[in-house]
């Protein structure tokens, strides 16, 4: 569960960007702080660039959770889940949201920013926040997502 002590890495592409800027304002209005890695536009630019920080961020254990957006959400879930610390889950639903934390303990919510309604996502983001993980069975399965080469 967030402790809202801990600010909240966040970032977008331009695909994301408004949703990005939704989120910042109203989760800001309710106590939340956030670490905005950009982008901070609707220019073009390439995912990559702004969601690398925020995973870099979860996986050296700066915080505990972040947020990443583009267009699709897969682009930047794909970046992100490069890392052996990151679980990066594209939601696009409440129920995926929840079960992302129960199940896999994910510490990255990727969102599709042209595909989600905004109040969505920031309910999305909300049970992302506050679900604990459940553990138990799971703990085994999620052990063995990392690979070593």
């Amino acid at each position: 569960m967030y402790d809202k002590s801990q600010e909240i890495p966040i970032g977008s592409d331009h695909g994301g960007f408004e949703l990005k800027q939704y989120l910042i304002e109203n989760f800001s209005k309710k106590g939340y702080s956030f670490r905005d890695f950009g982008t901070y536009s609707e220019d073009s630019v390439d995912y990559p660039d702004f969601i690398h920080p925020v995973a870099i961020n979860i996986n050296n254990g700066t915080n505990k959770f972040g947020i990443i957006i583009c267009g699709s959400g897969q682009g930047a879930s794909m970046t992100a889940n490069k890392y052996p610390n990151v679980r990066a889950a594209l939601c696009w639903d409440l129920e995926q949201a929840e079960l992302t934390r129960l199940h896999n303990n994910a510490n990255i919510i990727s969102l599709p920013g042209r595909f989600l309604n905004s109040e969505v996502a920031e309910e999305m983001v909300k049970v992302f926040l506050d679900t604990d993980f459940e553990g138990g069975r799971h703990i085994n399965r999620i052990n063995k997502i990392p690979v070593s080469l």
